[in-house]
């Protein structure tokens, strides 16, 4: 679970750093902090002038992280130092933005859409193409086959009929066929 300090006790501890002989180390265990978080206050303060509440969820765009890494490899800083500088408050966001610049380039340091990808339309179906039409032989075909598939479908029904009036004992009734 992560901890959130206010500003006040921030300052408090960046200016007892600064002012007062303790070492940052000694402050941090005063404190019960870890001294690594007292040192980006204390460097974060020095930088800005204001350890600011602004949210650490910011969106930046590949030139901006392209210029941090370059500015970074430049002038040989450090990741810390490099978040410091360009107030990234971010943990570790430099560091997966030198990976991602390694393992695909400028591209790979776009910011990605966060959520649900929008659904893609589908293009209409094109209706199927006309066929031909059937011929006046064909279509007779077509008519003596489903007239026999009928009657043959209804002598079907009628036995079936019969079939289940002889288990109940009842007469059948004759079919009008």
């Amino acid at each position: 679970m992560r901890n959130r300090y206010d500003e006040g006790y921030k300052l408090l501890v960046v200016q007892q750093c600064l002012h007062e002989a303790t070492s940052l180390r000694e402050v941090a265990r005063q404190h019960g902090l870890d001294h690594s978080l007292v040192r980006r206050w204390r460097d974060r303060y020095r930088q800005h002038g204001t350890l600011g509440r602004r949210g650490t969820h910011r969106h930046y765009s590949a030139a901006f992280k392209l210029a941090v890494l370059e500015r970074m490899w430049r002038d040989g800083l450090s990741q810390r130092q490099a978040a410091a500088l360009f107030d990234i408050r971010e943990d570790g966001a430099i560091g997966r933005w030198e990976r991602q610049y390694h393992s695909g380039g400028l591209t790979a340091l776009a910011p990605k859409r966060k959520g649900r990808r929008p659904m893609t339309k589908k293009p209409p179906t094109p209706p199927p193409p006309p066929d031909e039409e059937p011929s006046q032989e064909e279509l007779l075909k077509e008519l003596a086959y489903l007239r026999a598939e009928n009657a043959y479908l209804k002598k079907l029904d009628a036995l079936i009929r019969e079939q289940g009036a002889a288990t109940q004992g009842k007469k059948p009734k004759p079919s009008k066929d």
